[in-house]
């Protein structure tokens, strides 16, 4: 049996290398849609996590306020917000992780009275200050802009790389 020789006609040649570019374009695209799709749970799952975390430290500080009930107002929760993540061009999942971090820094905090967080503002702000955080070998500082403190402490940072 005998094979018709295809591959000499230029009207075939056209066809598979048409295959051939469009199936190159379809991986192409099909790389870009996974990749995005990918980023997209990833912080997903970032930010989910840091729920988890807050949720965790929420219960164990009503867990110790039930135990102590004669303290009249404890710390609950701790809200991190670095106010210029787009100025110095931060990725979208590095900041859930920076503030995690953060978070994790002072996470002492939770469960204690508001009058005795209000007495150590100013260690607060050393700890944080202080210290590099490191994420993907790049060190990073902050300075606080704001401290709110109330049942929800609220801390504005400012961030920088450290070389």
């Amino acid at each position: 049996m005998h094979i018709p020789p295809y591959h000499k006609k230029k009207t075939w040649q056209r066809f598979f290398a048409g295959s051939l570019v469009g199936g190159i374009i379809a991986y192409i695209i099909f790389i870009f849609m996974h990749g995005t799709m990918y980023e997209n749970q990833l912080k997903e799952n970032l930010e989910l996590t840091s729920q988890v975390n807050d949720l965790k430290n929420q219960n164990e500080a009503l867990l110790k306020d039930t135990e102590n009930l004669k303290t009249p107002v404890t710390v609950s929760a701790i809200d991190i917000t670095i106010e210029n993540a787009e100025e110095i061009s931060l990725d979208s999942l590095v900041v859930p992780k920076l503030e995690e971090l953060v978070k994790d820094e002072i996470s002492h905090i939770t469960g204690q009275s508001v009058s005795i967080v209000d007495e150590i503002d100013q260690l607060l702000i050393s700890a944080i200050e202080n210290k590099e955080y490191t994420i993907d070998d790049i060190h990073y500082q902050f300075t606080v802009r704001k401290l709110t403190i109330s049942e929800t402490v609220k801390v504005f940072l400012e961030a920088e790389t450290v070389n």
